[in-house]
């Protein structure tokens, strides 16, 4: 081969391999994803004896309101950027939802019917009993699309922090989700209002439970959970002896 057909190929080879490298590293970038950590939140103690519908009435007790508060400020003073604010479509969960979003009015609060308060199934007769197969179902459909909603990587290289504001039985039962256990015992739990459970899923997908019902920013003598003694903590003045 002459001199001058073997300079240009070996041009035409650099700049083959360059463009392909170039292609190359251009694709890995697009396919790298960030973190995403969700912070999961149950709302606070709400008025259980309002017989209105639970998506009108059964509002948050003061007790419930000074719970929020408190988890705010826990989480005002985390080192965190938050990326948005998600609250199931119930009044109690919307509402502590809208005590949040005070602390940080920069976040649109979006409504999730798929995240409201359901009884998914359970291996505890005397609660099934009193559930028909079709809300069973429906509600189990309903947290397992939340689940493979949410529960993902970030989509783009940046990390994100998501507030989710909705209910005991789905916090739990999607926790089973991120342990991969048997849904069937997301009932051997027991949440605190107003808890935080913190989930990292990282860029491949794979998950870990950071935190589950943390409340450590609710005092003692302000706590309320299920499975709970159901005594009365209403923010009163005490009566004189």
């Amino acid at each position: 081969m002459s001199k001058p057909k073997h300079l240009f190929m070996n041009v035409f080879l650099l700049f083959f391999f360059l463009f392909l490298s170039t292609s190359l590293c251009q694709n890995s970038e697009a396919d790298k994803k960030g973190a995403r950590t969700l912070y999961l939140i149950r709302h606070g103690e709400y008025n259980i004896d309002d017989e209105r519908d639970a998506f009108v009435g059964k509002e948050l007790t003061p007790l419930g309101v000074a719970q929020a508060r408190l988890l705010s400020t826990r989480l005002k003073s985390m080192s965190v950027e938050f990326n948005s604010l998600i609250s199931s479509t119930m009044t109690r969960a919307r509402q502590t939802a809208m005590v949040i979003n005070q602390e940080f009015p920069k976040l649109d609060l979006i409504q999730d019917s798929l995240i409201y308060e359901c009884t998914p199934p359970t291996w505890r007769e005397d609660v099934m009993e009193d559930e028909s197969e079709s809300e069973l179902n429906n509600c189990k459909e309903n947290i397992e699309k939340a689940f493979k909603k949410y529960f993902v990587p970030s989509p783009d290289q940046k990390d994100r922090h998501d507030l989710i504001v909705c209910h005991g039985n789905v916090i739990r039962y999607l926790v089973t989700k991120v342990l991969n256990v048997e849904t069937m015992s997301w009932l051997q739990m027991s949440i605190t209002n107003c808890s935080l459970t913190i989930v990292r899923i990282k860029p491949d997908g794979k998950m870990k439970l950071d935190t589950f019902s943390d409340y450590g920013h609710i005092p003692e003598n302000m706590r309320t959970f299920t499975g709970g003694d159901k005594e009365s903590k209403a923010l009163v003045v005490p009566s004189s002896k």
